[in-house]
């Protein structure tokens, strides 16, 4: 009997499981992941369930036991140290060896972290990753309180908005020159800082951190031009980094990632990988993506091309985030756009669509889900509306579709 073996026990090795069993795979398989809890969503953590409005159980992607009914082989607080390669074997840190027929790496990325130098080690500085980062933080979410955030990302944005929102005094530094630089254009920029500054919080752009100071525990931030700000926690949303040890370790080819070929299977024959870890090709580079969506979707083109269809991953993007009220909604890959429209909607409702050319590439949709659809489905057909219809507001978006 083939045995499948799975390290990375997140949403793209559950998916890939799943998948696995669902195209009729019969033999044995084994998902395993160095955390205790089974495979759970993480986007609710730095928000309902930090809120409390989500318990623990309903992260979980399946109930635990489901996997025994699907025959999948759950093992959790495993941790794979050594892959051999060409001898098909895992060691994981307790001592035992698995063998494999073939085996998927979905091993996720973790969060970037200060140096110890810097204060990173310090007691109240905390990361927004996992399951135990979350219950690990919970207490410190208590009204009057004043949370530092490091990192105008979208997770930094989040753990601001769920602060303010259980009446915390919140901070937010950003080193560049405004928030979302990296992931969004100015006008859904302006959007967010806007509305965070509604809110009440105090967002301080091109500020660089030269540490984290306290006797032990984090006290306060001292800023490159030495000012000190004092607050009771800290929160790092400076981004996080493809988990490649395992591979690097084994000799795997690294670009941007575990590097992957259009398949999903990387340099040696039979290892495959998926999700935040991995890297592809698209459009002349190497994409990694850090979404569900992907995770999701090229866990279960890996699973079929696991199974020999031969079907190469064709990235259908899509993200979110939630802050406040709103609910930001991102179709597409907004890299390589040279400009942008800003369509406003119904009731403060707005989108910002992404050009290339005059290619439609992306849309960032603010309480607009009629726009991403409609620009989701542009995107996705290869159709790009005229811009100047799409900034027209009396443009009924349907309309769009057939212009």
């Amino acid at each position: 009997m083939e045995h499948y073996v799975i390290v990375g026990a997140g949403q793209a090795g559950q998916a890939l499981a799943g998948k696995l069993r669902a195209e009729g795979f019969d033999g044995a398989i084994t998902l395993m992941g160095a955390e205790d809890a089974p495979p759970y969503q993480r986007p609710p953590l730095s928000k309902a369930y930090l809120l409390g409005e989500m318990a623990r159980e309903r992260l979980y992607l399946r109930p635990e036991a489901w996997y025994g009914e699907n025959g999948i082989a759950l093992r959790l607080g495993r941790q794979a140290v050594r892959l051999d390669a060409a001898g098909r074997k895992l060691t994981l840190a307790n001592g035992e060896v698995i063998g494999f027929d073939k085996l998927a790496l979905t091993t996720g990325a973790r969060p970037r972290r200060l140096p110890e130098a810097m204060g990173g080690g310090l007691e109240g500085v905390y990361t927004m990753r996992s399951l135990a980062d979350a219950d690990a933080i919970a207490h410190e979410f208590a009204p009057g309180r004043h949370l530092l955030v490091v990192g105008g990302g979208y997770i930094g944005l989040e753990a601001a908005a769920v602060a303010r929102k259980m009446g915390l005094e919140v901070t937010l530094l950003e080193a560049a020159q405004r928030v979302l630089q990296r992931v969004a254009a100015p006008p859904t920029a302006d959007y967010f800082r806007d509305l965070h500054r509604r809110h009440g919080v105090t967002i301080r752009e091109q500020t660089a951190l030269a540490r984290l100071d306290g006797e032990g525990r984090f006290a306060s931030a001292v800023l490159a031009d030495g000012t000190e700000i004092a607050a009771d926690f800290a929160v790092l949303g400076i981004g996080i980094e493809p988990d490649i040890a395992l591979a690097a370790e084994a000799g795997l080819r690294l670009d941007n990632g575990i590097a992957c070929d259009e398949f999903g299977e990387t340099s040696v024959p039979g290892i495959y990988a998926a999700g935040d870890c991995a890297a592809f090709p698209h459009g002349g580079d190497m994409l990694r993506l850090e979404s569900v969506g992907n995770a999701i979707d090229m866990a279960e083109a890996v699973a079929r091309n696991m199974l020999g269809a031969g079907e190469p991953y064709r990235p259908k993007p899509w993200f979110w985030s939630d802050q406040y009220n709103v609910k930001l909604q991102i179709a597409g890959l907004h890299l390589g756009h040279d400009h942008t429209i800003t369509r406003p909607g119904a009731e403060g409702a707005v989108s910002v669509w992404y050009y290339a050319g005059d290619r439609l590439i992306a849309v960032d949709a603010m309480n607009d889900p009629r726009a991403y659809m409609v620009g989701k489905r542009l995107i996705e057909a290869g159709r790009s509306p005229d811009p100047a219809l799409v900034a027209d507001p009396a443009t009924e978006l349907k309309s769009l579709m057939a212009a």
